[in-house]
């Protein structure tokens, strides 16, 4: 194999190893309460993963920080989607879900990963880092959501120009719920099969990806700080729980990586660890008009410049 190459497997583990125990330690002195449950698991097929989730905290109802290393024969459809018969892989990332209790405290979603495949020889044929980070806010504080993109566009920023309107446009378009009309949140970045070209080296895409990832803890945590002492009702919690229902449509009905993960034999409990615990789907719900609740759908119509208000 190609060791100036297959280094960046390595490379690239030992870092999101490291991102893992970096976010549920400050995720964990944030809730003040719960600690995440560690969950070591193994692939049949090749690799396996640290799984962590943290549950009933004093922040947070729901949450999972998981990292994962898989590796061995291509499933069957990644050789129809590479147009292969036969290949190896390589692939791990970072992925995480924190659902909040209080309503006020919007959700968030992230995961940076990076993929191999090889020939017969074992030599790199392609390779390429993916991920991102978005946010789904419940009620919608325009200010929080200025900070999180501003912050997406300062790492992106030191990279290329152009990266951030770019990526947030993907991620605009990614996360949306073509059945509902609507977006999932209020976007953020996604960026998928970044690889290696005349301007940006493997290295390059690498030094970005983790830019990113360095950046999360930046992007949401003051936002929980803000709003986790905010009180609220059960009407809240119930726009809340109807919210998660269309979190869990999207994720089930659109989603890649979990109809990926459910299609190739994946560990189901680290596919759904992205689910709220307590969901409602009421019948034709409608917010009252000129609510809080009626401006957050609103604005989840449109793409919006958070960066440029």
């Amino acid at each position: 194999m190609q060791d100036n190459k297959v280094s960046f497997k390595n490379k690239f583990f030992s870092y999101i190893e490291n991102l893992q125990d970096a976010i549920t330690s400050k995720l964990e002195e944030v809730d003040g309460r719960a600690i995440f449950k560690e969950d070591i698991w193994k692939r049949n097929e090749g690799g396996g993963g640290r799984t962590r989730v943290i549950e009933n905290g004093g922040i947070f109802e729901k949450g999972g920080v998981n990292i994962s290393k898989v590796f061995g024969e291509l499933p069957e459809p990644l050789k129809k989607q590479f147009d292969v018969k036969e290949g190896d892989f390589f692939a791990c990332g970072l992925s995480l879900v924190l659902h909040p209790t209080n309503p006020f405290v919007p959700t968030v979603h992230a995961n940076w990963r990076y993929f191999e495949m090889y020939d017969e020889a074992g030599n790199i044929v392609t390779q390429w880092f993916g991920g991102g980070q978005d946010l789904t806010p419940y009620y919608l504080f325009d200010e929080d959501a200025v900070h999180f993109h501003t912050i997406c566009k300062t790492a992106c920023d030191k990279h290329h120009s152009a990266f951030y309107p770019k990526f947030k446009e993907t991620c605009d378009n990614y996360f949306w719920n073509a059945h509902r009309n609507e977006a999932r949140g209020i976007g953020g970045l996604f960026f998928d099969y970044l690889k290696e070209t005349k301007e940006f080296t493997i290295e390059d895409r690498y030094n970005f990806v983790i830019e990113v990832g360095n950046s999360f803890l930046e992007s949401y945590v003051p936002i929980v700080e803000k709003r986790k002492n905010i009180g609220f009702t059960k009407a809240h919690k119930d726009w809340q729980e109807v919210r998660r229902g269309r979190y869990v449509e999207f994720n089930l009905v659109h989603d890649r990586g979990t109809l990926f993960g459910l299609k190739t034999n994946g560990r189901i409990e680290s596919i759904l660890m992205s689910l709220p615990p307590i969901v409602q789907w009421k019948y034709n719900h409608q917010p009252e008009e000129n609510s809080e609740e009626a401006r957050l759908l609103s604005i989840l119509t449109k793409p919006k410049d958070w960066v440029n208000m």
